[in-house]
């Protein structure tokens, strides 16, 4: 049955056929043709696949999110990290940096942080005389520290699906995300200087008390929602109702730009973005279901623990797979699949569940911004109105960046682990 579903999942991945339909596909395929199953299975374990509280944390954070983009919140934080950054030769580049960080605390979206950045600061950064696509593939290579700051809609997944402590997880993504952050903010400053771009950044900025003034309520909103949950205030899940109620209030009440009549688009493209990602992991769940039945995550196991003679060499191996995998398929179908059979092992080579997940995100967030299925890229793509191998010959120098980041974050745990074994 195994090898029925992969050729299944195969072929339909080449046909083109979205990534929940393929796994959905193909598990009905492996379980009608190829097992003596029901397929009364296939709405059972879809439906115990979603019925996970803390996945409503998912639907919450994608409203958050799409509410701090209409209510005025992203276009604000984008003057403040201007007015911080702004002033240095390179400075509008590393606000798309620094402005993605401060949405990410929040939305816990990349594809969220692209079209609310990226519609402001890629046309400001074309209007400054960068190359628009370079100005894409910042956008694209800074939108995936939406998947790391916490609060991170993968991160919610990794620890639905392999049952570790969802705000542990939280707590250890701040070390990579600002790791990876100031990674991109040295390389662009260095970069800019050498190439000559953003000599006119200091241009048509807010000093920084009259950015703050505008911006408080904005920068209070991860405050509230990161510190309620590390205070024992509310859970992750709660804490993304938290988010939506903020951004309800500030976004109408404080700043004026949310109105009644926004509300049901935003209400609208919401549902649409949730229904995908709720689709993809019903698909997952009873993909998952066959896999574990049929026993291969015990035979992986078993190969892995043969051939890998170290948590090194484990590592490396599962380091190189992930990418590949991130490259051809979606975050959260790669995260419910593969992090249930490879966190045990894991696991069993000492290695910390926590500090594993992480590892995990951050391939799979590489992989949201390389080609050729990267969804970063092509919503950055479409905000730039740009073609993918356009942005090629840039992107790469941001990958790079972002690769040797991984390295670091896999082989000193403390870059995870510090800040949880501080607080817990």
């Amino acid at each position: 049955m195994n090898a029925a579903i992969g050729l299944s999942l195969i072929i339909l991945f080449s046909l083109g056929v979205p990534i929940a339909i393929s796994i959905l596909l193909a598990s009905i395929i492996g379980i009608e043709f190829f097992s003596r199953l029901p397929l009364l299975l296939v709405p059972q374990q879809m439906f115990v696949g979603i019925d996970n509280f803390p996945l409503m944390a998912i639907p919450f954070f994608i409203l958050a999110g799409n509410l701090m983009a209409a209510g005025g919140i992203s276009r604000r934080l984008v003057d403040l990290a201007k007015a911080m950054v702004g002033g240095v030769q390179g400075g509008l580049a590393m606000t798309c940096v620094l402005t993605c960080m401060m949405f990410a605390a929040v939305s816990g979206s990349s594809v969220a942080t692209t079209f609310a950045i990226g519609s402001i600061l890629i046309p400001a950064m074309v209007k400054h005389y960068y190359p628009r696509p370079l100005a894409a593939s910042i956008q694209a290579s800074s939108a995936e520290l939406g998947v790391l700051i916490p609060p991170s809609i993968p991160l919610i997944l990794y620890g639905v699906s392999t049952d570790t402590s969802i705000g542990k997880l939280f707590i250890a993504g701040i070390g990579p995300g600002l790791l990876i952050g100031g990674a991109l903010l040295l390389f662009l400053y260095l970069f800019c200087k050498i190439r000559g771009y953003g000599l006119r950044d200091r241009e048509d900025r807010h000093d920084l008390p009259t950015a703050f003034k505008r911006a408080w309520a904005a920068m209070l909103m991860p405050v509230v929602v990161i510190g309620g949950i590390y205070g024992g205030v509310f859970t992750p899940t709660e804490a993304s109702a938290v988010a939506v109620f903020y951004a309800v209030i500030v976004g109408g009440l404080v700043y004026r730009e949310l109105n009644m009549d926004e509300l049901v688009p935003i209400l609208k493209q919401s549902v649409i973005s949730t229904a995908a990602v709720m689709l993809i992991i019903a698909a997952a769940a009873l993909f998952s279901f066959l896999i574990s039945r049929s026993g291969l995550p015990a035979q992986v196991a078993g190969w892995v623990t043969q051939v890998f003679d170290s948590p090194i060499s484990f590592l490396l191996a599962v380091n190189v797979m992930l990418l590949i995998v991130g490259m051809f398929i979606e975050t959260s179908a790669a995260i419910l699949v593969l992090a249930p059979i490879f966190t045990p092992i894991a696991v069993q080579y000492g290695i910390d569940p926590v500090h594993f997940g992480l590892i995990v995100v951050v391939n799979l967030a590489l992989g949201m911004f390389t080609p050729p299925l990267g969804v970063n890229l092509f919503a950055a793509c479409a905000v730039a109105k740009l073609s993918i191998d356009q942005l090629l010959p840039w992107l790469m120098r941001f990958v790079l960046v972002v690769l040797a980041c991984l390295i670091a974050i896999t082989y000193m745990p403390w870059i995870s682990l510090g800040l949880v074994d501080l607080l817990y």
